[in-house]
C-alpha cells in the first residue's frame, strides 16, 4: 500500500498528470524530453522536477539514445495501480457492484 499512496501521491499534481497522459499516448517508443516539454508546454526544468516524481515512483523510465533522454510510460505499474483500486472495488459492500466482475485483458501489452 506505500507504493500506491506514493503513486497517487505524485499524480495528485495536474502537471505530473498532463506527462503522464503524454507519454502513455505517445506508447512504447515514448517520447524524448525535449519533445515532451514542448507537448506538455512547459520548460526543462520543470518538466524534470515532474519526471523525478514519477520516476521515484516506477510510472515512468527514462533511456539514453545518443544525445537525447526518452521517457516512457511504464504501463505495468500503471496496471498495478489500477488493480490495485479495483480489487477493492465491493469488498465491503453486501451486494456486487458493477466493477466486481472479472477485467477482460486487456489486448495492450
Amino acid at each position: 500500500m506505500p507504493e500506491a499512496a506514493a503513486a497517487f501521491a505524485a499524480l495528485g499534481s495536474e502537471a505530473r498528470l498532463q506527462v503522464l497522459l503524454a507519454l502513455v499516448r505517445a506508447g512504447p517508443d515514448g517520447r524524448s524530453t525535449g519533445a515532451l516539454a514542448e507537448r506538455c508546454a512547459m520548460p526543462a526544468s520543470t518538466l524534470s522536477f515532474h519526471l523525478k516524481a514519477l520516476m521515484q515512483t516506477g510510472l515512468v523510465a527514462q533511456r539514453r539514445e545518443g544525445r537525447h533522454l526518452i521517457c516512457t510510460a511504464q504501463t505495468g505499474a500503471i496496471r498495478a495501480l489500477s488493480d490495485f483500486l479495483l480489487n477493492q472495488c465491493c469488498t465491503e459492500a453486501t451486494r456486487p457492484g458493477p466493477c466486481a466482475q472479472p477485467r477482460k485483458e486487456s489486448r495492450h501489452g
